[in-house]
Formats: structure tokens, C-alpha cells, sequence
């Protein structure tokens, strides 16, 4: 397929339409500053969301699914996770990051009691 020839100006014929200039955008994944796909995040977004979980500790619905993971109910925790989060991608990926602070913080207190 050909490449689009620019509009001409008019409203009728082939390259019909009004005549506008491009504007250069940043990219899509730089706008939402934390979210960036295609690199990991930053030392610095990731020491402010260390920081803002401790102090603020975790949601009601989060603890809900720490619990339901402790007793080993994995679907229910998904499907938790889902009514609150909207999408099962989201609920995955959230399950499997309250379940490695699960594995954090039974690792964390082994290591006390050795010690």
C-alpha cells in the first residue's frame, strides 16, 4: 500500500480534508510516569512505592487475599482480586505479589528465629 499523500485542502477528491501539521508525541509509555513497560522501574519509583507500602501497609481487600492464600485457597483469592481490581490480568499479577509477601515474610521469620 502506497503511503497516504497529504491533504490538499479541499473537501472533495482523493486527498480531500484539511491541511494540518503533525505534531511530534512522546511516546506512549512515557506519559505514565511508574508504568513503563518496556524498562524496569526505576531505583527511585521503586524505593518511594518501598516506602509508601510500610508506612501505609496494605489495603482490607490485599489482606483478604493474604489470608485466603495462607489457608490455600488460590481461585477464591483470584476471584477476590478480580471483583476489586476489574481485570484478570490485574488479579493475576496482583495474587502472585501478595503471595511472594507471604514468601517474604515466612523466609524473614525463619531467618529471626535462627539468629
Amino acid at each position: 500500500m502506497a503511503p497516504k499523500q497529504p491533504n490538499t485542502g479541499l473537501f472533495v477528491g482523493l486527498n480531500k480534508g484539511h491541511v494540518v501539521t503533525k505534531k511530534e508525541l512522546l511516546h506512549a509509555l512515557l506519559i505514565e510516569r511508574g508504568k513503563l513497560l518496556l524498562t524496569k522501574t526505576s531505583k527511585r519509583v521503586h524505593f518511594v512505592r518501598n516506602i509508601i507500602r510500610e508506612v501505609a501497609g496494605f489495603a482490607p481487600y490485599e489482606k483478604r487475599i493474604t489470608e485466603l492464600l495462607k489457608v490455600g485457597k488460590d481461585k477464591r483469592a483470584l476471584k477476590v482480586a478480580k471483583r476489586k481490581l476489574g481485570t484478570h490480568k490485574r488479579a493475576k499479577k496482583k495474587r502472585e505479589e501478595m503471595s511472594s509477601v507471604l514468601r517474604k515474610m515466612r523466609s524473614g521469620g525463619v531467618g529471626e528465629k535462627k539468629k
